[in-house]
């Protein structure tokens, strides 16, 4: 991972602190970071369900952005066919597939509204089926009771949103035939002066930017296959540190498509946001057609569709320093499970330092139940 931050630093040293407490009292979710976490789920169990090719994963927010942000990212590397089930639609025949072999449910509590009811709506008979959630009295494991399905727990100790490096990211991970191992890199980021020194740096510039009440997160997205990711750390931040009338809104844009309807806005609106350029460096080539290529454009010639978009994303960053709009960058040199991994402990680890240094808790949602009970009552 290639960082860097443009963002006006000051005074990191609180945050320093922060980090070297947050390393000495690590909360619990940390188990699951680390190399030895000991999943809920053996070799044996897996083994059973690894022939599987078309697979359907059903979940809500954090219990199923982890494994479509690995998917997607992943995707030229994963020979099997995931289909993601993450909303309510009604629509007469949606994602009804008849090859569907393995269905991957999933919840936290057990009783998440829409994955119960997505569940019913498209679960067969003949299917296979393996539900991870908490090992406790819900409808989930009174369902996979019913079903005979597979039972994986859902650590109590990990939140949804956090839940990536977990049975929650990966299992799934392990049924794409992914190496679950090279996503662990926690152990090594700690001891990377250079990782270290950058988290510190953008988790006190982003302080500094709230201070100066900008609010809004917008990623700067060059990665089509980085989507799904951006989703997930949209819910990270979001639902982490929206608490007390605090907190950042992080939004998506998608780039350079952009470029010719929010760039206007972003360079002469508003000056109340701050922004992440994101890429990854694409080994497949496609190249530009010489001799499709009119003279006026002879400078197009010999160009890969990876060095027009890499030379997009550097002229609108100097675009950017010009008008001393407040950004950082990251560039992903090489596509793998432990690229992937970087990042996931590099925003997991922003957004906890965020909310310690907020004074809000980074680990519940406590006003989100209160849409739950009222839709309860609604339909009782």
């Amino acid at each position: 991972m290639i960082f860097k931050n443009y963002l006006n630093i000051k005074n990191n040293k609180k945050i320093k602190r922060d980090f070297q407490n947050l390393l000495k009292d690590q909360p619990l979710l940390f188990k699951t970071l680390k190399p030895n976490y000991k999943y809920s789920y053996s070799k044996k169990i897996l083994s059973k369900y690894q022939k599987f090719s078309n697979i359907r994963i059903i979940g809500m927010g954090g219990s199923i952005l982890a494994s479509e942000a690995i998917y997607n990212f992943l995707i030229k590397k994963i020979k099997k066919k995931i289909t993601f089930i993450n909303n309510l639609n009604s629509n007469v025949g949606y994602a009804q597939d008849k090859n569907i072999n393995l269905n991957l449910i999933i919840s936290k509590s057990g009783n998440t509204l829409e994955t119960i009811v997505n569940a019913n709506t498209l679960i067969k008979d003949k299917e296979k089926n393996i539900i991870i959630t908490e090992d406790k009295d819900s409808y989930l494991t009174n369902l996979a009771k019913k079903l005979k399905a597979e039972v994986i727990e859902h650590k109590n100790y990990v939140g949804g949103r956090y839940s990536v490096l977990s049975e929650v990211g990966m299992l799934p991970a392990e049924l794409m035939n992914l190496n679950v191992n090279k996503f662990k890199q926690f152990n090594n980021l700690i001891k990377n002066k250079i990782f270290v020194k950058n988290l510190v740096n953008n988790v006190a510039a982003t302080l500094n930017l709230i201070k100066s009440k900008k609010y809004t997160s917008i990623i700067l997205n060059y990665d089509e296959q980085s989507e799904s990711l951006f989703k997930w750390y949209q819910q990270l931040i979001a639902e982490s540190l929206g608490k007390k009338s605090k907190g950042i809104l992080p939004l998506v844009s998608t780039m350079p498509k952009d470029n010719h309807s929010l760039m206007q806005l972003y360079l002469d609106g508003p000056k109340n946001f701050f922004y992440t350029f994101f890429d990854v460096f694409d080994n497949d080539v496609i190249k530009i057609r010489n001799n499709r290529i009119l003279d006026s454009h002879e400078y197009l010639k010999n160009k890969t569709i990876e060095k027009i978009k890499q030379s997009q994303m550097l002229a609108t960053e100097k675009v950017f320093l010009s008008k001393k709009i407040p950004f950082r960058s990251f560039r992903i040199p090489k596509r793998s499970e432990q690229s992937l991994g970087e990042l996931f402990c590099f925003f997991i680890l922003e957004t906890i330092l965020l909310g310690r240094a907020l004074n809000v808790n980074p680990y519940d949602q406590p006003s989100v139940e209160l849409i739950k009970k009222e839709t309860k009552k609604i339909l009782s």
